[in-house]
């Protein structure tokens, strides 16, 4: 019986600057470092979901943003050690840092190291002064070798670089560039992903000049082959990761595992039962008001709803496909509470369209399915 692993998300929210590209709940920040407050909020958070998951342990940390290395050393230290205090974390928990090469300062790492974490995200973006500054980075291409010298002095090896592709006018030759700087840095994991226009951002209201799709689409193959020819295997649509090296905390996501959600705009996903109480949540967005909802609650804050059971095929998929490898149908009856073979019928036909293939119990995309992927996901919609 394959386990039910358990994660915690756990969002922090500002920024020195929002990019014009970015939908993420961020907001800039109008100091020179977030209130302190901000911790006592999210231990409170987590104490208010705690009941959820009573029993159970941590298996993965990922502390996303935002910006969450606007935060000191210390502030990660007193959480982290607040966390450990109310639930158990398993040997060698994955705790996961993003961090903005901009805003590391000499020896910020190590202080990190120290308060727990062993796994950093790294927001490079770009290596091209051009791109970066068109993208509204606020850091330069020393900055992340600046950024990498420090990870590893703080032994933090175990790092993974953003990478984006078909910025602004970029050539092929461009974007290969950043591929083979990323590599030569050796992070154990690169994050390769294609900039798209998201509703509500600066970008999509004023669209830049952005490669066509023929042009994309050749990035994307030629940036993959240097990816693999580097060491790097592709297991999900947009990660790439040294042997060993995958993030444990994502593919918790994509194997429609269960996570806390803690902190402003949080999502979280949760097995009350299987499969007519999986409950999703969500928390305030606005850090002034998750602040003040999380100070009066006396129950979870935010809201709340149960995944109708002829939903979690699809909720299922629109996770499980983006993975090379697929799932097996053990995991989907464990994650669903469902037979796979209610299924038979959409995955049948997904095989004889070419998109998926099968191997023994196990299912996984084709490359036709991966380059087609929205079109699999749909099948199984109700």
């Amino acid at each position: 019986m394959i386990e039910l692993p358990l994660a915690l998300y756990v969002h922090m929210p500002w920024c020195v600057r929002k990019c014009p590209y970015c939908d993420f709940n961020s907001h800039q920040l109008k100091s020179g470092q977030p209130d302190a407050s901000y911790i006592d909020a999210l231990i409170r958070d987590f104490d208010l979901e705690a009941p959820r998951v009573r029993g159970r342990r941590i298996d993965s940390v990922f502390f996303g943003g935002g910006t969450p290395s606007l935060f000191s050393p210390a502030d990660f230290a007193r959480l982290i050690d607040a966390l450990k205090q109310r639930i158990d974390f398993a040997d060698g928990a994955e705790i996961t840092l993003e961090a903005n090469p901009g805003t590391i300062e000499r020896g910020k790492f190590q202080g990190y190291a120290e308060a727990g974490i062993n796994r950093v995200s790294l927001g490079a973006q770009s290596f091209d002064p051009n791109a970066l500054k068109a993208l509204g980075r606020i850091h330069s291409a020393d900055d992340t070798h600046r950024a990498v010298e420090e990870l590893v002095a703080a032994k933090l090896g175990n790092f993974n670089l953003d990478l984006m592709y078909a910025l602004p006018q970029q050539s092929l030759e461009q974007a290969l560039n950043d591929v083979q700087i990323a590599c030569s840095l050796g992070a154990s994991h690169i994050s390769y992903y294609q900039l798209t226009l998201e509703p509500g951002t600066v970008f999509h209201s004023r669209p830049p000049a952005l490669p066509d799709e023929d042009a994309a689409w050749q990035i994307q193959l030629a940036g993959q082959k240097m990816l693999a020819d580097s060491g790097y295997a592709q297991y999900e649509v947009s990660a790439y990761a040294k042997e060993g090296a995958q993030c444990r905390h994502n593919l918790n996501y994509w194997l429609f595992g269960d996570y806390l959600g803690i902190g402003a705009g949080a999502h979280g996903k949760v097995s009350v039962k299987t499969p007519e109480k999986i409950l999703r949540t969500v928390k305030p967005k606005q850090p002034r008001e998750y602040q003040a909802e999380i100070g009066r609650a006396a129950l979870p804050a935010g809201a709340s709803s149960f995944i109708a059971p002829a939903d979690l095929p699809f909720e299922f998929m629109l996770n499980a496909l983006r993975l090379n490898e697929g799932f097996s149908s053990d995991c989907y009856h464990v994650r669903t509470g469902l037979p796979l073979q209610n299924l038979d019928e959409k995955l049948t036909r997904a095989k004889e369209r070419g998109l998926l293939e099968s191997l023994g119990s196990a299912w996984r995309p084709t490359e036709l399915g991966r380059r087609f992927l929205n079109d699999l996901q749909a099948s199984f919609l109700t």
